[in-house]
């Protein structure tokens, strides 16, 4: 991955299962610069339980915050799957000056209610100032359709990009699923006005509780 990552200059977020010692893995996203330098390793906090996803009964949680990578590209920071339900986590990267968050995650179709997946990520960018891309697994398990839809907001919660939905219905165990490159340029002049925007805000409700 480092190779692929000086190869092609990207600055690249990579998934996977880290053995962390005897016993103990974790959910566990790399994070290299455009040179391939490994910048650090993020780690999946809040590991979740329910019909098929029983992730606690292999994964710990993480236990190195919700750090920031300074790249390339900016600041960089990971919310790995589960992680990016709580705003509290959304809003340690956003504190930590991320200007863009990455999401890695496996999520199958019929989840979630319909939408709320996006709408929970377009709303931590718009209240968090920073871009956001989530890429969602694709791909058939005995019991799993993971559903796709991968995509890309602004600051503003605005969609820039998206991936293709995957059916409910379950695909052709021989046929490889077919993936989307989704391409999005980042637009510094949105995360600026969304800033000034926001100060402002916050400058009227200080001034209101003082009054108050």
């Amino acid at each position: 991955m480092a190779q692929q990552a000086k190869r092609l200059g990207l600055v690249t977020v990579f998934n996977m299962y880290e053995a962390g010692g005897p016993g103990t893995a974790y959910d566990s996203s790399p994070v290299f610069d455009a040179d391939g330098e490994l910048l650090g390793v993020t780690r999946m906090v809040h590991i979740t339980d329910y019909a098929c996803f029983h992730e606690q009964g292999y994964y710990a949680p993480g236990n190195r915050g919700a750090p920031v990578y300074t790249t390339r590209v900016g600041r960089v920071g990971v919310a790995i799957c589960y992680d990016r339900h709580y705003p509290e986590y959304m809003r340690a990267l956003g504190v930590a000056g991320a200007e863009l968050v990455v999401i890695p995650q496996a999520g199958a179709v019929g989840e979630w209610p319909e939408g709320l997946y996006e709408a929970e990520v377009r709303t931590a960018a718009f209240q968090n100032g920073y871009y956001a891309a989530l890429c969602n697994r694709v791909g058939v398990e005995e019991k799993l359709t993971f559903a796709g839809e991968s995509f890309v907001v602004d600051a503003e919660g605005q969609g820039l990009g998206r991936g293709r939905a995957r059916g409910a219905g379950r695909r052709d165990p021989g046929r490889r699923p077919r993936r989307t490159l989704l391409v999005s340029e980042r637009r510094d002049q949105t995360r600026a006005a969304h800033r000034s925007r926001f100060l402002a805000v916050a400058q009227k409700t200080l001034r209101c509780l003082f009054a108050c």
